[in-house]
């Protein structure tokens, strides 16, 4: 045990309210650089929990800490916790709320959560992972308690789950948003995704080659077309039709979508992909304000991600 760490034990500080998987592991790594860090993982669920599995805390021997593995109610613990294993120089796994030892710690929902804490030897595979994300591809990491080990994986799960006695945790691309629109309503949609942690492209003129070409969909993408003219979106709607885009939103009333529709046929674009575009665009409405209709529409897109995705 290292006795200089043990009697100068920080206070747990949270240093940032994040829970995007790459700020928290970029904080995991550059607290490396500069001293020992560990690495919470949410590895098991009892009844209700505020996170999925594989959510992160990232601890520094400092006293910082970020991320969250519920909803705010053990993260100063897990910190406590992995300021023990960093003393100790050994990996734990502690239960919090339902069957867990600390009866002063308990989760509102009323279950119970397991949480591993990796002291991280190394950051290489975190950066790995980061230039992945950056790259808009999925990454993983392997967790094996018997080892102690933490590595990259090619083999992605479709979430983060256990393997017989490896926890591999899935990191996929952030959300981003593509709006195409010249309307204050494009500009309410792209200030709420921007400070929603949305990668958010602004395309203002669908007429413009250079702009029409400047679009990067993949399969983490939402398109939203917020056009009062059905032949200003033409372009970029044929184009996020023939990308793998998750989303696909337009704007106008169930007439304006028909008729849509109709033009889409006429250029050769098959009956298939109609379905795909969410028309009226938005969870809820009629919206009769820009902000009302930012939220609706931002709320689809949220919620589509997480059906897809889940």
């Amino acid at each position: 045990m290292n006795d200089a760490f043990v009697a100068t034990r920080p206070i747990p500080v949270r240093a940032h309210s994040v829970d995007n998987p790459a700020d928290i592991l970029r904080f995991a790594a550059e607290a490396l650089s500069s001293g020992p860090a560990a690495l919470a993982t949410l590895v098991e669920i009892r009844g209700g929990a505020a996170r999925a599995l594989g959510a992160h805390v990232a601890v520094a021997a400092d006293g910082r800490f970020c991320g969250y593995v519920s909803g705010g109610c053990v993260e100063a613990a897990v910190a406590a916790e992995a300021f023990q294993a960093i003393a100790e120089n050994r990996d734990r796994i502690v239960k919090f709320g339902e069957g867990s030892p600390f009866f002063d710690i308990a989760l509102p929902c009323g279950g119970g959560v397991a949480v591993a804490i990796h002291v991280l030897r190394e950051a290489s595979m975190l950066y790995n992972v980061l230039s992945e994300l950056a790259n808009r591809r999925s990454a993983a990491l392997a967790y094996t308690p018997q080892s102690q080990s933490l590595v990259q994986v090619d083999k992605l799960p479709e979430r983060s789950e256990w393997r017989e006695n490896t926890f591999v945790s899935l990191y996929r691309p952030q959300t981003r948003v593509v709006i195409s629109g010249q309307t204050r309503e494009a500009e309410a949609v792209r200030r709420i995704a921007d400070a929603s942690g949305y990668d958010v492209q602004l395309i203002e003129n669908t007429q413009s080659r250079s702009a029409l070409d400047s679009i990067q969909i993949d399969p983490f993408t939402a398109v939203v077309l917020l056009h009062h003219d059905l032949d200003l979106e033409t372009k970029i709607l044929e184009a996020a039709l023939a990308s793998q885009a998750f989303y696909i939103g337009a704007l106008g009333s169930t007439r304006t979508h028909r008729r849509r529709i109709e033009r889409l046929r006429s250029r050769g674009i098959s009956s298939d992909c109609f379905d795909r575009i969410k028309a009226p665009i938005g969870l809820f409405g009629p919206t009769r304000d820009a902000t009302s209709l930012a939220l609706s529409v931002l709320a689809d897109v949220a919620a589509a991600r997480l059906e897809v995705f889940a």
